[in-house]
């Protein structure tokens, strides 16, 4: 096991020993691969956040190639040059007409410096954060919480919004029906400090 599998063991050890539910799934998965980000500024994991919204991973991973492919010479593109493309070139990415019109938020919010860059995100608290970056049109609190997951590390975020999070729930309990929002927050209080490892597990949670 890697030294990046080991720092999640806890985690999975924490979760595998709630109920009998959990120990099963734990198992069947095996070590927590979750995989962040951490290079990835929060504008370019908000841009990327956005470009997934309500897609499958595939369909977002097209999107985010084509949008690179605009400006081969970048990494991927700075918000100078998100604002001064065309409405086509980036409908031409796949982008929807109100996610351009979210991503230029983005842009222009961390020229204005309300989206912080890195240094300073990291330090600041997880509910800060969220509070201060759903300010931006477009922008909701699960796209922050993918920040806060993918991007800053952080290892106690439960997303209770999150479609597959409920679902594997519902799955892995053999439920009728999701547990609504206000349900999966008070569910996951015992997941602490790791929710981020057990939406990592819901998710691959498979289907019945």
């Amino acid at each position: 096991m890697s030294a990046l599998n080991d720092s999640y063991q806890p985690a999975s050890e924490l979760l595998a020993s709630l109920d009998a539910d959990w120990a099963r799934h734990v198992a069947a998965i095996g070590p927590c691969l979750h995989q962040p980000h951490p290079a990835r500024d929060p504008y370019e994991s908000l841009v990327r956040a956005i470009a997934y919204q309500q897609l499958h991973a595939k369909a977002g991973d097209a999107i985010i190639g084509r949008l690179r492919g605009l400006f081969p010479e970048e990494t991927f593109p700075r918000p100078e040059q998100i604002l001064a493309s065309s409405f086509d070139s980036l409908r031409g990415c796949g982008f929807s007409a109100s996610k351009i019109a979210t991503i230029q938020g983005i842009a222009q919010a961390t020229l204005d410096g309300v989206v912080p860059d890195y240094a300073t995100a990291l330090a600041m608290d997880d509910e800060a954060l969220i509070e201060q970056l759903v300010s931006l049109k477009g922008v909701g609190r699960w796209t922050v919480e993918m920040l806060l997951i993918y991007s800053l590390e952080r290892m106690d975020i439960l997303p209770a919004d999150d479609f597959g999070v409920r679902e594997g729930y519902r799955r892995l309990k053999g439920l009728q029906v999701q547990p609504t929002r206000r349900q999966m927050i008070e569910i996951g209080l015992a997941w602490r400090p790791y929710r981020t490892v057990a939406a990592w597990y819901l998710w691959r949670v498979p289907g019945k």
